[in-house]
């Protein structure tokens, strides 16, 4: 990022100095599809926010679905759009089917991670109802927020990533793209997909924290962080519809409100939430946890505890004392 700031000028600008800016910015569009895997094309955004809301909003198709324990982004990018549900972390087959029926294009949303529970929804995608409608041109747009940088991306025609979720910046993320063709263009920057001058120091630091490594360079394995898991069961519940992640749980304490750990954890040096961080801040009950069938009362106790890239395994220890010493 610092190398941005020194060297920026507007990529657009067609100077001397926003040409060598432009360069810059290409390269690291090249690192960045080389890190992730990534064939098809990549539209720079400010975040996944904004990415699930070119993707839902300009998608040439007729309506949109999207699973019921999708993040507030995805409502609020298609607040008209049809909702599947799912029933112990799987999901509604008949539901989706229901939900799939009718003339034109279809555009599907299902995240990767769920970002309340570490539910991986990747199952949801295989299912022969979604197969089927794949092969008659429906899209599918898969939000990696909580994965992207951890693990493979996943098949998708559209996906939504975010640099601060692996590493990198606050404020700046993509949406991959298979082919602008299923994109409504708007001019403006980004081969005319997205207006707003390109963020280079963002870009550049974003494609170093995904060079940097993934999941297997943290300094917990998969196995501490399961066996830290383990450790919070003891004390309270682990909510786990479907398959789980490593670095994401819900956990729902025996008596105490959410309301009531996150000061205690607060004031004993952890961060946690309730929810999504991005409306951890109301008392309603978490949409996500009753898409999945929490009881209110489970959800009213329930917090999400995030494991990250800085995440230590002492850090891992010195959280389960806490929690179990939460009375």
């Amino acid at each position: 990022m610092e190398e941005g700031f020194r060297l920026w000028a507007n990529p657009s600008s067609p100077h001397t100095e926003g040409r060598k800016a432009r360069a810059l910015l290409e390269d690291a569009r090249d690192r960045i599809k080389a890190a992730l895997g990534w064939n098809g094309e990549l539209i720079f955004t400010s975040g996944a926010s904004e990415a699930l809301a070119i993707g839902l909003g300009r998608a040439k198709v007729n309506r949109r679905i999207v699973s019921a324990v999708e993040h507030d982004a995805v409502f609020r990018a298609a607040p008209d759009a049809m909702t599947f549900g799912f029933a112990g972390g799987c999901i509604d087959a008949s539901n989706l089917e229901a939900a799939l029926v009718g003339s034109g294009r279809n555009l599907v949303a299902i995240q990767s991670v769920n970002s309340e529970t570490g539910t991986v929804l990747t199952p949801a995608v295989n299912s022969p109802e979604l197969n089927a409608a794949r092969r008659d041109s429906a899209l599918l747009l898969r939000d990696c927020s909580q994965s992207a940088g951890k693990e493979q991306l996943p098949d998708a025609d559209m996906i939504a990533i975010a640099a601060h979720k692996f590493g990198g910046p606050v404020g700046i993320g993509a949406l991959l793209v298979k082919d602008f063709v299923l994109l409504e263009p708007v001019g403006g920057h980004e081969r005319g997909y997205r207006a707003g001058t390109e963020n280079l120091p963002g870009v550049l630091g974003m494609a170093a924290a995904l060079e940097a490594g993934g999941i297997e360079t943290w300094p917990t394995s998969a196995h501490q962080r399961f066996d830290f898991r383990n450790a919070l069961s003891c004390h309270g519940e682990v909510l786990a519809p479907g398959t789980q992640s490593s670095h994401i749980f819900a956990v729902a304490h025996p008596h105490l409100s959410a309301q009531a750990q996150l000061i205690r954890l607060d004031v004993a040096g952890f961060a946690v939430s309730a929810g999504s961080a991005c409306s951890s801040g109301t008392l309603r009950k978490s949409r996500v946890l009753d898409a999945f069938g929490v009881p209110d009362d489970v959800a009213a106790r329930t917090i999400r505890v995030s494991l990250g890239w800085t995440t230590t395994s002492e850090d891992l220890d010195r959280f389960a004392d806490a929690w179990a010493s939460l009375t």
